[in-house]
């Protein structure tokens, strides 16, 4: 059986990727979502005055951790010593969204694409948690990667990375 999906083995059963041979590299992932709420939501957000608090501050520490525990909810994801998770929002009011971009590093043997993903749907689901006694039809969407770079494939960049543009 061939594939191009690698998490599956020649009888297809799947199995965790052997990176050993594959050189260290820097290689750094961005990832990109949002979360699209009632006006009234969003103001209480970008007042700051949600009632259980900080709800930016507290998804960013969020999304940090969900980079760092992204091979604890991910099967078959290496687990990596990551060098930097950097977390952004930026707030629509147009919109009535709030976007997050996460970017992850490392250096190592294994891209950081999933860590990158973990991190913004961790901050996007820590922001409903948050705000879901005041608007229960929020809407997670658009989640996805922006770029990669490192490792043997080089650079990769998403043709249309609008969001956000943090």
């Amino acid at each position: 059986m061939t594939t191009p999906l690698t998490h599956f083995d020649a009888q297809g059963q799947a199995h965790m990727v052997d990176v050993s041979a594959k050189a260290e590299t820097h290689r750094v992932a961005v990832a990109a979502g949002e979360i699209r709420m009632q006006p009234e939501t969003f103001a209480l957000i970008a007042s700051g005055t949600a009632k259980k608090g900080d709800v930016l501050g507290v998804a960013r520490i969020a999304a940090i951790q969900g980079a760092k525990r992204c091979s604890d909810l991910v099967p078959l994801c290496h687990p990596l010593p990551i060098t930097r998770v950097k977390v952004e929002f930026e707030l629509d009011e147009a919109a009535s969204r709030v976007l997050c971009r996460a970017q992850v590093e490392t250096l190592g043997r294994t891209g950081v694409e999933m860590e990158a993903l973990c991190a913004v749907q961790v901050g996007l689901l820590t922001i409903y948690d948050m705000c879901k006694a005041a608007d229960r039809g929020m809407v997670i969407d658009r989640v996805r990667v922006l770029e990669k770079q490192g490792g043997k494939s080089g650079e990769w960049r998403a043709a249309d990375t609008v969001l956000p543009s943090a």
